[in-house]
């Protein structure tokens, strides 16, 4: 027989499903055993991922690694975990496991052991992957894995993902797991026909081949599988028959199941009473979560991370930028006159300048969210904010999509899945794009630098950084206050928890860091970066090109005066540039929008970033690379922000004073401006209705509160 097993299994993949709480190694064990053999699509029919890598066993027979989404218990709330719960009971038609590897969490045993033996008992065959030993080995929690392979009655493996032990007894278990050499238990860890006799024995009469606990779950969500009408009727009448009461049953099962895990804890595990010994983590939690204390720390934090990203990146972002002018200096000497040099230096070289040069600034912020992110203290963040939240109609799992928003919306509005309340997470999705996500921070950079001074204060606090930190601190407040009036608009009723598990405290693993920096920099050179260069190829048409006529006009006009006044041809040639922008393509079309923009301070040039910046906001450094370019006649060793901050209307004043500036900023914090956010947020709530309202409120909220900022501060 195991002849015949194994010759089925070398011309089978093994398909493993990887189970476990959240928080519990999961995802570091599924990296660890599939290295870059993995891929990510969606599961059929949802839009949560699904991760999917390949492993050896035995160094011959080929494993699928299935990642499942992280679930507490057997009992869905979430999206995302009613995926878990459809794989693990049979209702997936893509996903058959052979093997069920659920991830335990050692400093935690007893809440983690909870959805261990629900697995268990559906007679599936588990493979414990016993996780955070290292952890627990601190706690002084000591673990008999024997025994407790006994207590539970399927193999049991430490293993430790950083240090890379354990895999390959891990990798042997498995095999001889899913091969059945060593066969899941024959008793339940509880007595599972005793919670409903009559109705299970019914149920598994009608869907042969269940187990008692497998058969217990139809009774509770047959609504939710894949059965005929005649089961269907069948099973709710077996349920109204025996007076079946779900929530009743599972509360006793829940109890059973602890009492039981309590009897295994006694006879398998040592560890240390509270009275014996306070965690260092605890008594950092008694601070970080303090009702004041904890918002003062929170705030100091998040000023630091703005501040880094002046004082740290300012340097580089310097030589970057003072490397390109000359850049242009050079080419502009050496190349002969002409559309192809004019092209390569106002079109190429400018879009380049204004994509590398914030690339310091990106590799900063997303170096320190994922040193937050880390050391365990992002999810603190959510356990301190929650009763703020709630006061605006979120709870406090809506503050890790929000912070991540600061990264990039698109992956935070992604993130969203795990907030259970649908209106909840609906209001989540509607917000999240108002956080400054990565994309606005070239702008505010380059505003700031211009309008702002460089003040310090008490030797150390910079007013560019108090600034920085006022817009973001602004789009959360803005954030809010959306979501106090949508809560009142949206009809949606759900029931709202909030049930968080802190992780552990850690040092940032300095190498994942690094690596986080260097793969977000990538994004944004080649995601961002081909909008950014496509749009400024195409600038520099329509700011070279115009009418025939009008364009021959001029550039004759101007220089038949420099022939008359040889004397002022340098300030001619400017004008005449100037000009001949104007009346380009890209000047019509600037000028065209004008009167809807100039109650914001805005000119024609500012109108183009505008249009140009629905694509993508951080467009807008291109597009003001390219236009100050094309105008800039013989000064192109200056860099982009000395040119802006040399622009004049044509009453003399400057075009980028403290009114326009800080109208501009705020314009760019609340307007919707990125078409893969609308298209996610399509995507997450299987309609066009959302993003329509999230584009509308948006840019009309942009709108009304920049031209408010421009006349106070006129």
């Amino acid at each position: 027989m195991l002849a015949v097993t194994f010759a089925h299994f070398m011309n089978k993949t093994i398909q493993i499903a990887l189970a476990g709480n959240p928080n519990s190694g999961k995802s570091s064990l599924f990296n660890s055993l599939t290295g870059l053999n993995q891929k990510v699509g969606n599961f059929p029919g949802v839009t949560v991922d699904k991760h999917v890598g390949t492993v050896l066993l035995n160094g011959t027979v080929k494993a699928e690694l299935i990642d499942l989404p992280g679930s507490y218990s057997l009992y869905p709330r979430r999206s995302d975990e009613w995926v878990s719960y459809n794989v693990l009971m049979n209702q997936d038609k893509t996903i058959h496991p052979d093997v069920v590897v659920i991830t335990t969490d050692a400093s935690n045993l007893k809440r983690n052991l909870l959805f261990v033996t629900q697995l268990i008992d559906l007679k599936k065959p588990v493979v414990v992957a016993l996780t955070m030993m290292d952890i627990a080995k601190k706690k002084e929690i000591k673990i008999d894995v024997l025994q407790l392979e006994r207590e539970l009655g399927v193999p049991v493996v430490p293993v430790n993902a950083r240090k890379d032990k354990g895999f390959d007894l891990l990798k042997k278990r498995i095999y001889e797991t899913a091969t059945q050499t060593w066969k899941p238990p024959a008793f339940d860890f509880i007595d599972n026909k005793e919670l409903a006799p009559a109705a299970i024995t019914t149920v598994k009469e009608l869907v042969p081949g269940l187990s008692d606990y497998a058969a217990l779950h139809h009774l509770i969500n047959h609504e939710n599988f894949s059965l005929t009408d005649t089961q269907q009727q069948q099973i709710e009448a077996a349920e109204v028959n025996n007076k079946f009461q779900p929530t009743a049953v599972q509360g006793t099962e829940i109890v059973q199941r602890y009492q039981r895990i309590r009897q295994v804890m006694y006879n398998a595990v040592i560890e240390k009473t509270q009275r014996q010994k306070q965690l260092f983590a605890e008594q950092l939690d008694k601070i970080l979560l303090h009702k004041v204390w904890g918002y003062v720390i929170l705030l100091s934090v998040l000023f630091f991370l703005f501040q880094s990203v002046f004082w740290v990146a300012q340097y580089p972002m310097d030589m970057i930028e003072a490397g390109f002018a000359k850049l242009q200096g050079w080419l502009g000497a050496i190349l002969a006159d002409g559309w192809l040099s004019d092209l390569l230096i106002n079109g190429v070289v400018a879009g380049l300048s204004g994509i590398l040069v914030f690339v310091p600034q990106i590799m900063i912020l997303f170096g320190l969210i994922t040193v937050l992110e880390e050391t365990g203290y992002m999810a603190r963040i959510s356990f301190l904010t929650d009763k703020l939240m709630r006061k605006a109609g979120l709870n406090g799992k809506s503050v890790m999509p929000m912070i991540s928003a600061f990264a990039c919306a698109v992956p935070a509005i992604m993130s969203v899945r795990n907030i259970e309340n649908r209106k909840e997470r609906l209001l989540t999705i509607l917000v999240t794009p108002l956080m400054s996500c990565s994309a606005r921070l070239p702008v505010y950079t380059i505003l700031i630098a211009l309008v702002i001074p460089n003040t310090y204060y008490l030797g150390f606090l910079s007013l560019q950084g108090l600034v920085m930190m006022g817009l973001y601190l602004f789009g959360v407040l803005i954030a809010l206050a959306v979501a106090w009036i949508a809560k009142r608009l949206v009809k949606l009723k759900d029931k709202s928890f909030f049930i968080l598990e802190l992780p552990i405290y850690r040092s940032p693993r300095w190498q994942n860091v690094l690596y986080t920096m260097i793969e977000k920099a990538k994004v944004f050179v080649f995601d961002a970066g081909k909008i950014i260069m496509v749009i400024s190829l195409l600038l520099w048409v329509l700011s070279s090109f115009g009418p025939k006529d009008v364009m021959k006009e001029t550039a004759a006009t101007y220089e038949k005066r420099i022939q008359q006044q040889p004397g002022n041809a340098s300030a001619l040639e400017k004008e005449k540039q100037t000009m001949l922008l104007q009346n380009s393509y890209a000047g019509i079309m600037g000028r065209a929008i004008e009167p809807v923009i100039q109650p914001l301070g805005y000119d024609w040039k500012i109108g183009i970033a505008l249009i140009t910046s629905f694509a993508a906001r951080e467009v807008f450094v291109g597009t003001m690379a390219t236009l100050y370019s094309v105008e800039g006649g013989e000064e192109d060793e200056q860099t982009l922000r000395s040119k802006m901050n040399a622009a004049v209307k044509a009453d003399g004043t400057k075009v980028y004073s403290l009114a326009t500036g800080v109208s501009l900023m705020i314009f760019y914090l609340l307007a919707m401006q990125c078409m893969s956010t609308l298209a996610v947020v399509k995507r997450e709530t299987q309609s066009w209705k959302w993003p329509v309202i999230q584009l509308l409120y948006m840019t009309g909220l942009a709108y009304l509160l920049s031209m408010a900022a421009y006349w106070l501060l006129k």
